[in-house]
């Protein structure tokens, strides 16, 4: 695509202002595309004007509980990602109505200005999930190819970067915590993959290098189970601590009770996701859908999560030498 197509491509959002985000604006400015970031609350999105030129980046209010916000935020674009998603549900937000309703409400309205349409879900979407955030992503997955059978499906795995709301929160517990909890032992499987190449290959795809229709697997280079994720983010912030395995019953017990923090740190509907492996799948490396086969070579967290983690040491950013 030359320059000037850029330029007149108008790219509308939804969900732009948040951790993935911030990072797909930045890199669909640098490619020169038109930004309408369509968003609840548009005030709150001035950390992303200074990502590309005057002029270039915009934000309209939308809910994607709303079909007449999301039709008007629709009109005259070009291309439609959908980013919107929730980790635990309050009042109106529900995942069904966030992920499945309000997926099919954005497709229905791309489908109906001719905007080519990318759906962005996670590994571990599944209809028959005892999960209701993986079935919700999976029905919104569906509704969305019933309504364009071409559109573009992304499921990245476990997200990192400085922004995210895991390395974070467990830096942050083993700060003042003596011990940190595993899940169910801590044997889960994640393939955690930083947050920009996520954003790189949403970019690729807006560029036309992704295959209609498909839905891609995006993980990291490597495979860690949640205890060796514990024991990485303990290492990097050079804190010893204890790690106590917590079988999943009693886990469940303890999320009734935290789902109701402002912020929750467990629900029992996270606990069910930690029951399976959220891994790219061989399938998606055989055939070709994954972030290598869009030119996309994953970082490691080794290159990355330092980066941001230092913070949380005892010392900061100057070597201590021994574990706090």
């Amino acid at each position: 695509m030359t320059l000037q197509a850029r330029n007149d491509t108008l790219i509308t959002i939804f969900g732009g202002s948040g951790f993935l985000g911030r990072h797909l604006v930045r890199a669909l400015a640098k490619r020169h595309y038109r930004i309408r970031v369509a968003v609840r609350r548009p005030d709150l999105t001035g950390h992303l004007q200074p990502l590309g030129r005057v002029g270039q980046i915009h934000a309209v209010q939308a809910n994607v509980r709303h079909a007449g916000s999301v039709e008007a935020a629709v009109r005259d674009a070009d291309i439609v990602i959908n980013l919107v998603g929730i980790l635990y549900e309050r009042g109106r937000q529900r995942f069904d109505t966030v992920q499945a309703f309000g997926a099919e409400q954005v497709a229905l309205a791309a489908a109906n200005h001719g905007a080519r349409m990318i759906q962005i879900s996670a590994i571990g979407a599944d209809e028959n999930s005892p999960a209701a955030y993986a079935r919700a992503k999976a029905e919104g997955e569906k509704a969305v190819l019933a309504a364009q059978p071409h559109a573009v499906v992304m499921r990245p795995s476990l997200m990192f970067g400085p922004e995210d709301d895991f390395f974070n929160k467990f830096a942050a517990m083993a700060r003042i915590l003596p011990a940190l909890p595993l899940v169910g032992g801590g044997e889960t499987k994640f393939q955690p993959v930083f947050v920009g190449d996520v954003a790189e290959a949403i970019a690729r795809a807006v560029d036309g290098d992704a295959r209609a229709g498909a839905t891609y697997e995006l993980g990291g280079p490597e495979v860690r189970t949640f205890k060796q994720l514990m024991e990485y983010v303990l290492e990097v912030t050079e804190r010893r601590r204890l790690l106590i395995p917590v079988p999943f019953a009693l886990a469940k017990l303890n999320a009734t009770f935290l789902q109701y923090l402002p912020k929750p740190l467990l629900t029992p509907d996270q606990v069910e996701l930690l029951k399976a492996d959220n891994v790219v799948s061989e399938a998606a490396q055989q055939d070709g859908r994954t972030l290598q086969a869009l030119g996309i070579t994953p970082s490691s967290m080794a290159v990355i999560v330092p980066s941001y983690l230092w913070r949380f040491r005892k010392t900061g950013q100057f070597k201590s030498g021994r574990f706090a």
